[in-house]
């Protein structure tokens, strides 16, 4: 009846995906394939017939963030931190339906200012914007999570899954195509030295092309 999500140890929701596996990486499609595969993995969450709940405890970046944003409610601890920082570290991009993923989420402004100034937002931010439903203390959080799942297994099933699924149906209504600009991301010279940079744990030197 409802589907909880919560990371391991209370350091990270999801601290972003493996890096290291770009190094891999030398054609445009490949970045296309990768970013269809990751589309699969959450199409399929957002597409589950129960109400979900994220709980974010420390870190929700890059792929931690879009999972998060597919759930359907989200709580957090006040030491959260959420973010896409790729255009300071890896030069990379997202995929048009994660981008109106976050759009939906936080807001055109608010989602711009995070991508474009490559920022983390703080939870009491993630808060204001509505991504969040509460930040709740960790002594509570326990309490909370139960509390929140208890409310929704009283509510009518069908109900709930016919208004997500309306409610996602919206959401791609309007999604357009958007592999050219994936291509010209994971073509570009800057996320091939974006992902050295990383591995070597320095600063990336951009040039634009």
């Amino acid at each position: 009846r409802v589907a909880v999500l919560r990371g391991v140890g209370g350091k990270a929701f999801i601290a972003g995906t493996d890096i290291a596996q770009f190094q891999e990486f030398t054609t445009a499609e490949q970045g296309v394939a990768y970013e269809a595969k990751m589309e699969t993995y959450l199409a399929a969450l957002e597409a589950l017939p129960m109400p979900t709940l994220a709980v974010v405890e420390g870190w929700a970046i890059g792929g931690g963030l879009a999972i998060a944003a597919c759930c359907d409610l989200r709580i957090a601890t006040a030491g959260a931190k959420f973010g896409v920082p790729i255009a300071r570290t890896l030069g990379n991009c997202l995929s048009v339906a994660n981008y109106a993923r976050l759009v939906t989420a936080l807001g055109q402004a608010r989602a711009k200012r995070m991508l474009l100034m490559a920022e983390n937002l703080p939870a009491d931010e993630a808060l204001a914007a509505g991504f969040l439903m509460d930040v709740v203390d960790p002594a509570a959080l326990d309490a909370r999570i139960a509390e929140i799942c208890e409310r929704l297994n009283g509510n009518a099933p069908v109900t709930m899954r016919v208004t997500k699924e309306a409610m996602r149906r919206l959401q791609q209504a309007g999604i357009p195509d958007g592999d050219d600009l994936v291509r010209a991301c994971y073509d570009s010279d800057d996320f091939h030295a974006g992902v050295k940079a990383f591995i070597e744990k320095r600063t990336p030197q951009w040039s634009g092309r």
